[in-house]
């Protein structure tokens, strides 16, 4: 099934899936409001503390029929929401080429340059600043795999060097002509042993360098990220930090992933950070956390966490969620005036539809990419995507319940840096 029949059909499960009236009953949760939460003033934060959300799934989600509300129960732009609740900083990442030769996505939201535009464009108009992640590969890019984008793939070293470069001003240019507000430039994502198809480190060290030159020439103003992860290796980021300093890599900012139940304590990633950012002068943050609020799978798809040999530092639940996020924000305000900020990552992703319905909601993942993968991606990645393609494995660490409501955890980022005592009795 091709383009304009597969829409059709996709078109009609959105309409059926969501005006049916047993879709609110299938993931009826309990009523949230703001002031149903508690969260202890963060010390030390700087004025312009980044308290920043990856939406980068957003335009596949709503395409797919899922709306958002506001506190008050009203449908509203998402970016207003997240505006409202203190949030000023937009992370998304782009692929170079997320499609097969027909057309079809991969899944993960499609994030081209184009959907790059389309949420940067709409953060603008919200106040907010946009952080553009660059993967330089057409799907996920981590620590597991840095596959080369498909154009990339029998290019020598220098050619990659120049296409990575062309490929980075180009974009960056496109969404600045369109009025997007970039703040900063990931240069890779979580690029902590291999980037880009490399694995070498000088190789990589010169990649780094065709990225940030890119954003340099384009704007000095701009900030230049790297992305690592991991923190919890003994060794690692001092290694890291060590090589790109001896490889003269010129960028701005160290950051991390940190995700509780992978990445050890909180402790540590100060250390590691504040360590990174004495020795060598760079601001740190933290470019992705998240953690759960259920335990509940909201769309048939297995989620990252809970997991058996986890461990899930916080009780799960909206206030255990909160309390995650504000001590991840204190944990980088303990590394000083380097500190930069906190992304939290994919606070949107809820399902397309309830798990009750898993076989409309593949028809959707599939036509709009609003799952994690598509069944396309297995021609780009077959050991990964090819094999465990469907929906969103991070539904129950959104802030945002099955039906697009706001949960009270959203409003951490506006309560941070002053404090707040629950209402509820």
């Amino acid at each position: 099934m091709r383009s304009g029949l597969k829409m059709f059909f996709a078109a009609a499960i959105v309409w059926s899936v969501f005006s049916s009236p047993g879709y609110a009953a299938a993931v009826k949760q309990e009523k949230h409001v703001p002031e149903d939460l508690s969260v202890k003033k963060a010390e030390g934060m700087n004025r312009d503390f980044i308290k920043g959300a990856d939406v980068s799934s957003v335009i596949a989600l709503e395409n797919s029929g899922v709306t958002f509300y506001n506190t008050s129960g009203k449908r509203q732009d998402i970016f207003t929401t997240l505006k409202q609740a203190g949030v000023n900083y937009v992370r998304v990442r782009i692929w170079n080429n997320p499609y097969d030769s027909s057309g079809n996505g991969y899944g993960g939201g499609n994030n081209d340059v184009q959907k790059a535009i389309e949420i940067g464009k709409r953060a603008t108009a919200n106040g907010m600043k946009v952080l553009a992640d660059f993967h330089y590969s057409d799907f996920w890019a981590d620590p597991a795999k840095q596959k080369v984008p498909k154009a990339w793939a029998n290019l020598s070293f220098e050619a990659k060097k120049a296409r990575l470069y062309e490929f980075t001003k180009q974009s960056l240019q496109r969404m600045i002509e369109e009025g997007v507000n970039i703040g900063m430039v990931q240069v890779g994502n979580e690029t902590t042993g291999a980037f880009a198809g490399e694995t070498d480190w000088t190789k990589m060290s010169q990649l780094f360098n065709e990225g940030s030159r890119a954003v340099r020439e384009t704007n000095r103003g701009i900030l230049v990220a790297l992305h690592f992860t991991n923190p919890e290796t003994a060794g690692r980021y001092s290694f890291i930090a060590e090589t790109l300093s001896k490889n003269k890599v010129d960028y701005d900012v160290f950051a991390s992933s940190y995700y509780p139940f992978w990445h050890g304590t909180l402790q540590n990633l100060t250390s590691v950070l504040k360590a990174v950012a004495d020795t060598y002068g760079k601001k740190v943050m933290v470019a992705e956390t998240s953690y759960t609020y259920t335990a509940e799978d909201g769309d048939g798809h297995e989620n990252t966490a809970p997991k058996s040999g986890q461990t899930l530092p916080y009780p799960i639940s909206v206030q255990g969620q909160a309390n995650a996020i504000r001590d991840v924000m204190q944990a980088v305000a303990n590394t000083g005036t380097a500190g930069l900020g906190v992304f939290y990552w994919e606070p949107a992703w809820i399902p397309v539809g309830p798990k009750t319905r898993v076989e409309k909601n593949k028809v959707l993942w599939e036509t709009y990419g609003s799952g994690w993968a598509s069944s396309y991606a297995a021609e780009y990645d077959p050991e990964d995507a090819g094999k465990w393609y469907g929906g969103s494995a991070v539904d129950n660490q959104a802030l945002f319940d099955c039906n697009g409501h706001p949960l009270p955890s959203l409003q951490v980022f506006q309560y941070v840096q002053s404090g707040h005592i629950t209402k509820k009795r």
